[in-house]
């Protein structure tokens, strides 16, 4: 299932709107790394609202699609965890240790905009 991948000003926007398979997720990372690049985005979301399960795999995968996208030079933030989602995962030992997550895509903008303001006060951080 393909995974819309819209453009907002500076950031990317995925949205996850039903369960997706292994290669699904690996499809997704490459094209979110790949458009941050492309789009010279500062931050890309993750909405994972739609999401009543995510296993070993979707957790490490969305790690890792963080990780990737901040040494691209971009920050990741994932939003919309269902609280039973979020249940099962500290059951099962998985966490996104690193990533920034929010409640919703409301307040995962509001994240970004307000980490953008306070980077661009006070950081030499330059953008490539």
């Amino acid at each position: 299932m393909e995974v819309p991948i819209l453009k907002q000003q500076h950031y990317l926007i995925a949205t996850v709107q039903a369960a997706l398979t292994d290669a699904d997720l690996t499809h997704l990372r490459d094209a979110l790394v790949e458009r941050v690049g492309e789009f010279r985005s500062h931050a890309v979301i993750v909405d994972v609202t739609a999401l009543d399960v995510m296993d070993s795999f979707a957790s490490r995968t969305l790690r890792d699609l963080a990780y990737m996208i901040r040494l691209r030079g971009a920050e990741t933030v994932i939003v919309g965890i269902q609280p039973e989602v979020a249940f099962a995962m500290v059951q099962l030992g998985l966490n996104l240790e690193g990533v920034a997550t929010a409640l919703d895509l409301e307040e995962g903008l509001a994240f970004l905009n307000h980490k953008g303001k306070s980077r661009g006060a006070g950081s030499n951080l330059s953008r490539n």
